[in-house]
């Protein structure tokens, strides 16, 4: 188990004794999973945010007609969830994928909310973490509204390109909201213009 990531991610926002150290990771589950497994399905529950060590993974809902819609890609250092359902306890409505074998630490909702008792400046750490959430969602919002998907694709691809070098092409596409035909038209124009 590489705690050094985790401990490398907190220290960006918090310091932590060597105690408190200990105290956070007899709290911590270490898990394993294979790619395609679910860590989280649409319709139950989501019992833990997730840390990921190594792996990467596609938050996604399906629509009535069976339609996957991709929310957001996830990889090293990185959480993922889905985080609603996380925080009220209450069904979800993402399914969070493994896209290849995935290594994560998990924070369970109640040993989270024991942490913050007993360590409350973790508290401001998944402050920072929500707010971070909360507008990147916002900005990818307003970018669907007023950007090409040429633009999007373009912001997608500087943003982010660890993922695309991991992800298929069809799934980036399903990020994007447009057809792997179209976004392979995209790709073929930008190379035009260079």
């Amino acid at each position: 188990m590489n705690k050094k990531p985790l401990l490398d991610y907190i220290h960006n926002y918090i310091n932590l004794t060597v105690e408190e150290e200990t105290i956070l990771f007899s709290k911590l589950i270490y898990r394993n999973y294979l790619k395609d497994q679910y860590i989280v399905q649409q319709g139950d529950v989501c019992k833990s945010i997730n840390f990921i060590v190594s792996g990467s993974t596609k938050t996604f809902y399906v629509d009535t007609e069976g339609q996957e819609h991709i929310v957001v890609f996830s990889i090293e250092d990185w959480w993922t969830s889905d985080l609603g359902s996380f925080m009220t306890q209450k069904p979800a409505d993402f399914n969070v994928q493994c896209l290849e074998n995935t290594q994560l630490f998990q924070f369970t909702f109640n040993n989270l909310e024991e942490l913050y008792i007993e360590i409350p400046k973790l508290e401001r750490l998944f402050r920072k973490i929500v707010e971070r959430a909360f507008v990147a969602s916002q900005k990818r919002i307003v970018r669907n509204f007023s950007l090409t998907a040429k633009e999007r694709y373009q912001i997608f691809r500087n943003t982010y390109p660890k993922i695309e070098q991991r992800v298929p092409q069809y799934m980036i596409a399903s990020y994007l909201g447009i057809t792997k035909e179209f976004l392979s038209k995209i790709k073929s124009q930008l190379i035009q213009n260079q």
